[in-house]
């Protein structure tokens, strides 16, 4: 069969969200340099932070980034770019990134009290 004359492609829509809550009611992230740093190192057709119309960045109050994509998109290359912004804060050591559902990652502290009781067990 032949395919329909001047169809189309359907864009490519990718939205991924980054919850950030839990370390920013703490007061040890800022959204607003995460949303920069996102801005700044996200790369699109192999250039960095020339976003256009392809890559939009949304933050959601104090709690969420909205990452939406009309360009294909890895989840896993958000989660490389928010490890580079936790290490380059020096907050690697004590929050991680966790996948908590199919298009959504979440920052949480390591869970160091249950760790010091298996300590004080042994």
């Amino acid at each position: 069969m032949p395919k329909a004359a001047g169809g189309k492609a359907p864009a490519v829509k990718h939205k991924f969200v980054i919850d950030y809550s839990r370390p920013a009611t703490d007061g040890v992230f800022d959204g607003a340099d995460f949303e920069k740093f996102l801005h700044d190192r996200i790369k699109v057709e192999g250039k960095s932070g020339q976003l256009g119309e392809n890559v939009k960045i949304v933050r959601d109050g104090n709690s969420k980034i909205t990452v939406t994509s009309n360009v294909p998109f890895s989840k896993r290359y958000l989660k490389y770019l928010t490890k580079k912004f936790l290490k380059k804060n020096t907050l690697r050591d004590w929050i991680r990134v966790v996948a908590s559902s199919k298009d959504m990652y979440e920052l949480r502290f390591y869970n160091i009290a249950r760790d010091g009781e298996e300590e004080d067990e042994e």
